[in-house]
Protein backbone atom coordinates (compact mmCIF):
# COMPACT_ATOMS: atom_id res chain seq x y z
CA UNK A 1 0.00 0.00 0.00
CA UNK A 2 1.27 3.43 -0.92
CA UNK A 3 0.37 6.30 1.38
CA UNK A 4 0.43 9.92 0.21
CA UNK A 5 0.02 13.03 2.28
CA UNK A 6 -1.60 16.18 0.95
CA UNK A 7 -3.01 19.32 2.65
CA UNK A 8 -6.42 17.67 3.08
CA UNK A 9 -5.15 14.45 4.68
CA UNK A 10 -3.84 11.07 3.56
CA UNK A 11 -4.51 9.00 0.47
CA UNK A 12 -3.79 5.29 0.45
CA UNK A 13 -3.52 3.41 -2.85
CA UNK A 14 -3.42 -0.38 -2.77
CA UNK A 15 -0.90 -2.47 -4.66
CA UNK A 16 -3.80 -4.31 -6.29
CA UNK A 17 -4.99 -1.04 -7.87
CA UNK A 18 -1.51 -0.35 -9.26
CA UNK A 19 -1.15 -3.91 -10.54
CA UNK A 20 -4.47 -3.74 -12.41
CA UNK A 21 -3.74 -0.26 -13.77
CA UNK A 22 -0.28 -1.24 -15.02
CA UNK A 23 -1.45 -4.62 -16.34
CA UNK A 24 -4.27 -3.06 -18.37
CA UNK A 25 -1.92 -0.44 -19.81
CA UNK A 26 0.69 -3.05 -20.77
CA UNK A 27 -1.80 -5.47 -22.34
CA UNK A 28 -3.26 -2.69 -24.48
CA UNK A 29 0.09 -2.29 -26.28
CA UNK A 30 0.62 -3.91 -29.68
CA UNK A 31 2.42 -7.25 -29.60
CA UNK A 32 1.74 -8.09 -25.95
CA UNK A 33 -0.06 -11.43 -25.72
CA UNK A 34 -0.35 -11.63 -21.95
CA UNK A 35 1.14 -11.29 -18.53
CA UNK A 36 3.36 -13.97 -17.00
CA UNK A 37 3.56 -14.88 -13.30
CA UNK A 38 6.85 -13.61 -11.95
CA UNK A 39 7.12 -15.56 -8.69
CA UNK A 40 5.67 -18.55 -6.82
CA UNK A 41 3.32 -16.32 -4.80
CA UNK A 42 1.68 -15.05 -7.99
CA UNK A 43 1.43 -18.63 -9.31
CA UNK A 44 -0.46 -19.67 -6.18
CA UNK A 45 -2.66 -16.55 -6.22
CA UNK A 46 -3.51 -17.17 -9.88
CA UNK A 47 -4.39 -20.81 -9.24
CA UNK A 48 -6.69 -19.93 -6.35
CA UNK A 49 -8.29 -17.09 -8.27
CA UNK A 50 -9.05 -19.33 -11.27
CA UNK A 51 -10.77 -21.88 -9.01
CA UNK A 52 -12.84 -19.27 -7.19
CA UNK A 53 -14.00 -17.20 -10.16
CA UNK A 54 -14.39 -17.94 -13.83
CA UNK A 55 -13.39 -14.45 -14.90
CA UNK A 56 -10.40 -14.14 -17.19
CA UNK A 57 -8.93 -10.91 -15.86
CA UNK A 58 -5.30 -11.62 -15.12
CA UNK A 59 -4.15 -8.02 -15.39
CA UNK A 60 -2.29 -8.16 -12.10
CA UNK A 61 -0.20 -11.18 -13.08
CA UNK A 62 3.49 -10.43 -13.48
CA UNK A 63 3.24 -6.89 -12.12
CA UNK A 64 5.23 -5.56 -9.19
CA UNK A 65 5.05 -1.93 -8.00
CA UNK A 66 7.31 -0.51 -5.30
CA UNK A 67 7.48 2.99 -3.85
CA UNK A 68 10.89 4.35 -2.98
CA UNK A 69 11.08 7.93 -1.65
CA UNK A 70 7.77 8.86 -3.26
CA UNK A 71 8.72 7.52 -6.70
CA UNK A 72 7.46 4.29 -8.19
CA UNK A 73 9.41 1.42 -9.67
CA UNK A 74 7.38 -0.93 -11.86
CA UNK A 75 8.37 -4.43 -12.95
CA UNK A 76 6.47 -6.27 -15.69
CA UNK A 77 6.77 -9.87 -16.84
CA UNK A 78 5.07 -10.32 -20.21
CA UNK A 79 4.74 -12.60 -23.21
CA UNK A 80 4.89 -11.17 -26.72
CA UNK A 81 3.98 -12.27 -30.23
CA UNK A 82 6.64 -14.06 -32.24
CA UNK A 83 8.21 -11.96 -35.00
CA UNK A 84 7.60 -8.50 -33.58
CA UNK A 85 10.27 -5.92 -32.81
CA UNK A 86 10.91 -6.44 -29.10
CA UNK A 87 12.70 -3.12 -28.67
CA UNK A 88 9.72 -1.22 -30.10
CA UNK A 89 7.25 -3.14 -27.91
CA UNK A 90 9.27 -2.48 -24.74
CA UNK A 91 9.61 1.23 -25.55
CA UNK A 92 5.86 1.45 -26.17
CA UNK A 93 5.07 -0.32 -22.89
CA UNK A 94 7.43 1.89 -20.86
CA UNK A 95 5.90 5.07 -22.28
CA UNK A 96 2.29 3.88 -21.91
CA UNK A 97 2.73 2.59 -18.34
CA UNK A 98 4.59 5.71 -17.21
CA UNK A 99 1.96 8.02 -18.73
CA UNK A 100 -1.00 6.00 -17.40
CA UNK A 101 0.29 5.78 -13.83
CA UNK A 102 1.38 9.42 -13.65
CA UNK A 103 -1.96 10.64 -15.02
CA UNK A 104 -4.06 8.42 -12.74
CA UNK A 105 -2.15 8.95 -9.50
CA UNK A 106 0.04 12.05 -9.93
CA UNK A 107 3.01 10.02 -8.69
CA UNK A 108 6.31 10.02 -10.56
CA UNK A 109 7.51 6.74 -12.06
CA UNK A 110 11.29 6.45 -11.76
CA UNK A 111 11.67 3.17 -13.66
CA UNK A 112 9.67 0.66 -15.67
CA UNK A 113 11.51 -2.66 -16.02
CA UNK A 114 10.06 -4.99 -18.65
CA UNK A 115 11.01 -8.68 -18.70
CA UNK A 116 9.95 -10.76 -21.69
CA UNK A 117 9.44 -14.29 -20.38
CA UNK A 118 7.70 -15.93 -23.33
CA UNK A 119 7.11 -15.73 -27.08
CA UNK A 120 3.77 -16.82 -28.53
Amino acid sequence: MIKLENPNGYIEITNNYFANLVGRAAQSCFGVTGMVNSNPYQNLKSAIKSKVSRENDNYDQGVSVKSINGKLTVELHISVSYGVNINAIVESIVNKVRYTVEEATDLKVSAVNVYIDALN
